[in-house]
């Protein structure tokens, strides 16, 4: 007779695997672990033979790798290492190494004994069932990252922050990765199962983070998240609402459905709790300004018509404000040397990558020296970062001529959020060598021999510029802006201009235009003229989308050289905040209350408002609905809350309705032992 006791918290400590809310035992490969076994007599080591087998997968095979014995006899070698460590009267502790390439997933554990009358096996228990994940802490798994503060962060830091806006005026979105939360672990394997991924692949970080950037999204293979860009969101949850993943990760796994909705920063934090929970290290990373170019060259394409007008029903491509993906960290056996540690992945859909909505791994050192045709979607990303926005002016013959190229708006900065701080982390030149440097020359030079096309034209540069100023306006502002011609020549420069208006996604789609004037400018030698323009809340508001974007683009000719000048500038309306307080003098165990408090600033009422809440380690997922905030009126919500943890963490909120998205607010706690 065996029992098998529950090995002790010692496990969970030397595996950092004590924040997982779980009963099972949660080990990392390659790296020894202790279980305890009771006999029904003292253990003999001369004569009693015993083995403790592993088991995963539905039809287990030795061959495979997924029918493990580990034996403790030295003459009996297995696949994993096997050794007794202590014995005490009718119990042994046997230590068990599982290989730093195993299966990562959840195993059934039984106990052989070798009897006179032949094997006797332990029965099916499922309290003895055990996962093993990646362990970046080990030099042998192929996800070893050989920086502590680093690990710290990108496996085992659950609060984020995702930076979102426009690169002059950037925006924080805090965010619960909640991978260490109740059910969070069994929904990341749920992804694997229901993906019909080979059990036997499911040891290669390669393929793994592969095969789930297909399955975030639900396109082609019923995957987790139902992307929406349209702003109409009823039968869903808006993407702008979601404070973290476990919801998310949850309802998948419970409903079997894919959730909605989801844009590209949803997508990256459910991907980057999946890749935590596993033990892949991950960060999210915003790209500000990132192309995406419909026709896989490495030109944004911007098309105006004779006299300089932007050609909206001509031009296809589109430049997203910003766009969220993932970097994780593994080696690349399959790549030159030097190009494993951080690889993208994303799993926003925007392209196919062999027949299937998906992107990467792709080595970011790859895509910085230009090493475009390495796997996977390197060039695809290549061209997110480092396209050139190029002019066309359409002649009334229907042929195109570049008349301005600008090499320096796409990638303008990439960002993600610093190790063990709430700062953020410029890491664009991981992903660039600087603008303008004789290496970036030559990095584009080797893309292009690589297929990728560039613009080869160099129109002339016009010497008159536009300038328009950058500006922090609150959605509810009437504001000026003031568009400046500046003229560099010696001569009278006329300039017949168009200046537009829109409200846009942060896609880069307009949606209407509510402003639209065609001044002509006349500027003195070595002058420069402001034309202002006065832009009331009452024009854009009723059109208003989501992220509250407005975009403007002022484009025009020079009479007198006939040569084009363009310049373009977003501006993010600071949206009214939430006010999040919690209670004084936290301890794990005691409870707590966080209140959230709203003033709708507006004349106008609010209608069908979610209001959700949540913290990582201290708070699971909460929300409240509420028809109507009359303008001006004011809510106030409580909620209880027991802390799990001691530490640092925050209660993060959001406030979402069809009139206003994006409306954020937290407050940080420390909570006692």
């Amino acid at each position: 007779k065996q029992n098998l006791q529950r090995p002790e918290e010692l496990n969970k400590k030397q595996h950092h695997t004590e924040l997982f809310n779980s009963d099972y035992l949660i080990v990392r490969r390659g790296q020894e672990f202790q279980v305890k076994i009771t006999f029904n007599r003292p253990y003999n080591p001369a004569t009693d033979k015993f083995a403790v087998e592993f088991v995963i997968g539905s039809s287990p095979q030795f061959s495979k790798g997924t029918y493990i014995p580990v034996f403790t006899a030295k003459e009996r070698p297995s696949p994993w290492e096997g050794r007794v460590t202590d014995t005490a009267d009718n119990t042994v502790t046997m230590g068990i190494t599982p290989v730093a390439d195993c299966i990562v997933g959840k195993y059934q554990m039984f106990v052989a004994v070798v009897t006179p009358v032949g094997i006797r096996r332990t029965r099916r228990d499922n309290s003895r069932d055990l996962y093993i994940l990646f362990n970046p802490w080990v030099s042998a798994d192929a996800v070893f990252l050989d920086d502590e503060k680093e690990r710290q962060e990108c496996v085992m830091t659950e609060m984020g922050i995702i930076y979102h806006g426009a690169y002059d005026d950037v925006a924080e979105r805090d965010w619960n990765y909640g991978q260490f939360n109740y059910g969070v672990l069994d929904a990341c394997l749920y992804i694997m199962d229901r993906s019909d991924m080979p059990i036997i692949n499911r040891g290669d970080p390669i393929r793994v983070t592969r095969k789930a950037s297909a399955m975030l999204n639900s396109r082609d293979d019923e995957g987790v998240l139902v992307g929406n860009w349209s702003g109409d969101y009823t039968y869903g949850v808006a993407p702008t609402s979601w404070t973290g993943s476990t919801d998310i990760l949850l309802s998948y796994a419970n409903s079997k459905m894919p959730v909605c909705y989801a844009q590209c920063w949803v997508y990256a934090a459910v991907f980057n709790t999946f890749l935590r929970c596993l033990g892949i290290p991950s960060r999210v990373v915003t790209n500000f300004y990132s192309a995406h170019d419909n026709d896989g060259n490495l030109k944004t394409d911007i098309i105006l018509d004779e006299n300089g007008r932007v050609d909206r029903g001509r031009t296809r491509d589109s430049i997203w404000n910003y766009h969220c993906w993932n970097e994780c960290y593994m080696s690349r056996p399959d790549l030159p040397t030097g190009f494993g540690g951080w690889q993208i992945v994303d799993a926003t859909p925007q392209e196919t990558s062999d027949g299937m909505y998906r992107c990467g791994p792709a080595s970011v050192k790859a895509i910085k020296h230009g090493q475009i045709c390495f796997p996977f979607d390197a060039a695809f990303v290549f061209a997110e970062v480092n396209s050139d926005v190029v002019f066309y002016s359409r002649n009334k013959d229907g042929t195109m001529e570049p008349v301005k190229v600008n090499r320096t708006h796409i990638g303008r900065m990439v960002v993600t959020k610093t190790p063990g701080d709430v700062t953020r982390r410029d890491i664009t030149d991981q992903y660039k060598f600087p603008e303008g440097s004789t290496e970036e020359r030559t990095i584009l030079e080797k893309a292009e021999e690589y297929g990728c096309q560039r613009e080869k034209s160099n129109p002339p540069v016009a010497d008159v510029d536009l300038v328009l100023p950058t500006l922090e306006i609150s959605r509810g502002d009437d504001f000026e802006l003031s568009l400046e011609f500046i003229n560099r020549s010696t001569q009278h420069r006329t300039v017949e201009a168009y200046i537009s208006g829109s409200v846009a996604y942060y896609t880069g789609v307009t949606s209407y235009e509510f402003l639209f004037r065609n001044p002509t400018v006349k500027i003195g030698p070595n002058q420069s003229v402001k034309e202002s323009m006065m832009v009331e809340f009452k024009n854009y508001v009723k059109h208003l989308v989501e992220q509250a974007n407005l975009h403007f683009i002022a484009t025009g000719k020079v009479k007198e050289t006939g040569q084009i000048v363009t310049t373009m500038k977003v501006i993010t309306l600071h949206n009214p905040k939430l006010t999040v307080t919690v209670s004084d003098g936290g301890k794990v165990n005691e409870e707590m209350t966080a209140t959230v408090e709203f003033t709708n600033p507006f004349t106008f009422s609010l209608e069908g408002v979610y209001i959700r809440m949540e913290g990582p380690g201290i708070m699971l997922p909460k929300s409240k609905y509420y028809s109507l905030i009359p303008g001006s009126s004011s809510l106030t919500w409580t909620e209880f809350f027991t802390p799990q943890r001691a530490g640092r963490s925050r209660v993060i909120a959001s406030l979402d309705c069809s009139a206003v998205r994006q409306v954020y607010g937290q407050a940080s706690v420390t909570i006692e032992p």
